[in-house]
C-alpha cells in the first residue's frame, strides 16, 4: 500500500483503490449520511473546477469557517486541487478576529458552513469577498455549494502540488496574544502522518471521530490527514449535546481528547462510582474485567487502541487512573509551528511524567533558559508576512524555539516544566513557573480548571474552578479538603512558590467569554488581565480558601 505521498496524491490513491468504501460519515438529526471515497472525490473535483473558473490569482488564500463536517475536508481538498492555499478559521471567532485574519491573509473567498453565530460573524467579511455555504447549512448572503458547482464538471486529471508549495496558513489560537499565520508546505503537513502510520501501524481498519476544531493542528493532523493517509473512516459529531451518543455509536479505534475532556470522563465515572468502590471492584478477579469493559462501553471507547492526549499538560495521576480501567493514553507533544510533530509516548514504552521521546526523524534539544528546541521536516516555513517574528523563533540551522521549558532524561524522554513567557516575578524578586504548580493542583478531583498568578505580590495565588464532585460537597467539608490540598501542594514545591491561598470562582471560563481557546486551554493573559486587580486584596486576606 502506497503511503510516502503528498496529501493529494495519497487521496487520489484511495479514491481509486477504495472508491466504494466509506470515507466519511456525517450525522443529521440522528441519521448518518455516508460519503464514499469516490463521492468525496467527485464533490471536491467539481468544486475545484468551479474555483478555477473564478480565475483567482495563482495560489490565493481561501478561508474555511465552519465546525467540523464532511464538507470541511471536501472543501480543503478542492482548494488544494484548484492550486490554492487553505486558511482554516475557528468557528467560534468574533467578527473582528475574522476580519483581521482575512485582511492579513488577503483571502479571496470564504467557505462558510456549520456555524452558530453566522449573523454576527458575517460582519467581519468584506462584501466583495465571495462566500460559499456548505450543503445542509443555509447562511445568509452566501452562494450555496450546489449552485456554485452547478455548471462545473469534475476535474478529470489528478492535479499535483509540489512538496514546497504552501498548503495551508494556520492562524494560532492566540493563548498568549495576537494570532500569527503559521505557513506550512505540503511536505511539512504530510511528514508527521507518514511517520505515524509506519510506527503506530494505523490501517484501513481504523476509524476516527472528529469533534475538536479541524482548524486546530491536532485535529487536522490526526483526523483529517489520519483518514487520508490510512484509508480509514472519519465520523463527525453532530453537536455538543450528541457528543456522548455519537462517540458510543462510532466506537473509534483512534481517539484524540485534550486533557480537560479526559478529566471530564474521569469525573463523570467517579460521580457514578466513587473511587473507594471502584478500587474494590477493580481488585476482584473476573469482576475487574467486567467493570473495565462496562466503563469503556459506556464511554464509547470499547474499541479504542490508540487513545491520544495533547494540546495541554495532563496530570500523571490522570494517565495512571485511566490505565487502571484499561485505557492507556498516549501523550503527544508538538505545536502548530512543527505541525504537532515533536515527541510521543509510544505504546509499550510510556513513561508517566514525560511527554515521551522524539519521533525517529525528529530532533529535540534543550537550549538557553531550559527552552525546548525541535527540528524536523514538519517545521513551518515561517510566520506569514512576519519575517522578524520568524527570525525570532527559527534559528539559521533550522531549530524551532518552542517557548516551552523542559528537561531531557538520560534515555531521551522529555519532561515539560513550564513556558518561558509564563514566568512571573513575585514581590520578593523570585521567578515562578506556574505550570508545575497548576499540575499539582489539577491532580485533585476537586479542581476542574486552575490558573496560578502572582506578579507583584510576595507569594502566588491559585485561582480555581471547582469540579462537579466538589460542588456537591457541603461547604465546611469542601473548605477542609481544599485546605488539605493547599498544604499538600505547598509541601511539594519550593518555599518561594508556596501558594498563599486558593481562590474559588463561581463564574466559568469558556470559549464564549474569551478565557479559553477552542481546544479548551486557558488563555493565561486574558485570565490574568481579568483578575490581576484582585491579587493584592486576595493576598491580604487571612482566609486560606476564598470564595468569589
Amino acid at each position: 500500500m502506497k503511503r510516502d505521498l503528498l496529501p493529494l496524491e495519497q487521496f487520489y490513491y484511495f479514491e481509486k483503490e477504495r472508491a466504494q468504501e466509506i470515507f466519511m460519515k456525517q450525522p443529521f438529526d440522528n441519521e448518518w449520511k455516508n460519503y464514499t471515497w469516490y463521492e468525496v472525490g467527485q464533490e471536491a473535483r467539481k468544486m475545484a473546477q468551479a474555483l478555477q473558473k473564478l480565475n483567482l490569482p495563482e495560489k490565493s488564500c481561501i478561508a474555511l469557517l465552519s465546525k467540523n463536517c464532511a464538507h470541511w475536508i471536501i472543501a480543503d481538498l478542492a482548494i488544494w486541487m484548484a492550486g490554492h492555499i487553505s486558511v482554516p478559521l475557528y468557528p467560534t471567532l468574533s467578527a473582528n478576529s475574522i476580519k483581521e485574519i482575512l485582511n492579513h491573509s488577503n483571502a479571496k473567498l470564504v467557505f462558510a458552513g456549520k456555524l452558530d453565530d453566522w449573523k454576527l460573524q458575517k460582519e467581519g467579511i468584506a462584501s466583495e469577498i465571495p462566500k460559499i455555504c456548505f450543503p445542509f447549512w443555509k447562511n445568509e448572503n452566501c452562494i450555496s455549494w450546489n449552485a456554485f458547482v452547478s455548471n462545473a464538471t469534475p476535474l478529470k486529471e489528478n492535479i499535483l502540488r509540489d512538496k514546497d508549495d504552501i498548503a495551508t496558513i494556520i492562524y494560532t489560537s492566540g493563548t498568549t496574544g495576537k494570532p500569527k499565520g503559521v505557513v506550512h508546505s505540503f511536505e511539512s503537513i504530510s511528514f508527521p502522518m507518514i511517520e505515524a502510520v509506519k510506527v503506530l501501524k494505523i490501517s484501513t481498519d481504523d476509524n476516527f471521530l472528529s469533534y475538536l476544531p479541524l482548524s486546530h493542528i491536532a485535529e487536522r493532523l490526526l483526523i483529517q490527514l489520519g483518514g487520508i493517509y490510512t484509508g480509514g473512516t472519519i465520523s463527525f459529531v453532530e453537536s455538543l449535546d450528541t457528543f456522548a451518543k455519537n462517540l458510543r455509536e462510532t466506537n473509534p479505534t483512534i481517539f484524540l481528547a485534550v486533557p480537560r475532556i479526559w478529566t471530564k470522563f474521569q469525573l463523570g465515572i467517579l460521580e457514578k462510582i466513587p473511587q473507594k468502590k471502584l478500587n474494590i471492584l477493580l481488585s476482584i478477579p473476573i469482576l475487574n474485567s467486567i467493570v473495565k469493559n462496562k466503563i469503556k462501553k459506556q464511554l464509547g471507547l470499547m474499541n479504542v487502541r490508540i487513545p491520544v492526549t495533547g494540546a495541554a499538560p495532563i496530570a500523571k495521576e490522570t494517565l495512571i487512573w485511566f490505565k487502571k480501567i484499561g485505557i492507556e493514553i498516549q501523550e503527544v507533544y508538538g505545536m502548530t509551528e512543527n505541525f504537532g510533530f515533536a515527541t510521543y509516548n509510544f505504546p509499550g514504552k510510556i513513561k508517566y511524567g514525560t511527554v515521551g521521546c522524539a519521533w525517529q526523524h525528529s530532533e529535540i534539544k534543550i537550549g538557553d533558559n531550559k527552552e525546548i528546541l525541535t527540528r524536523s521536516k514538519a517545521t513551518m516555513k515561517g510566520y506569514y508576512k512576519e519575517p522578524e517574528l520568524t527570525n525570532d523563533i527559527l534559528t539559521q540551522d533550522g531549530w524551532l524555539r518552542t517557548g516551552d521549558q523542559g528537561e531531557l532524561t538520560q534515555d531521551g524522554y522529555l519532561k515539560l516544566v513550564g513556558r518561558v513567557k509564563d514566568l512571573f516575578k513575585t514581590a520578593k524578586g523570585k521567578y515562578v513557573a506556574p505550570s508545575p504548580i497548576e499540575n499539582h493542583l489539577s491532580k485533585s478531583d476537586l479542581i476542574e480548571q486552575v490558573c496560578v498568578m502572582g506578579e507583584g505580590i510576595p507569594q502566588p495565588i491559585g485561582v480555581v474552578l471547582l469540579s462537579a464532585i466538589a460542588k456537591a460537597k457541603k461547604q465546611d467539608e469542601l473548605i477542609a479538603e481544599l485546605s488539605l490540598l493547599l498544604m499538600e501542594v505547598n509541601n511539594r514545591i519550593e518555599s518561594y512558590e508556596h501558594l498563599k491561598t486558593i481562590v474559588v470562582l463561581s463564574e466559568d471560563w469558556n470559549i464564549e467569554n474569551g478565557l479559553m481557546t477552542p481546544t479548551m486551554k486557558i488563555k493565561r493573559p486574558e485570565i490574568e488581565k481579568k483578575y490581576s486587580f484582585n491579587l493584592e486584596k486576595w493576598y491580604g486576606s487571612k482566609t486560606k480558601i476564598i470564595f468569589v
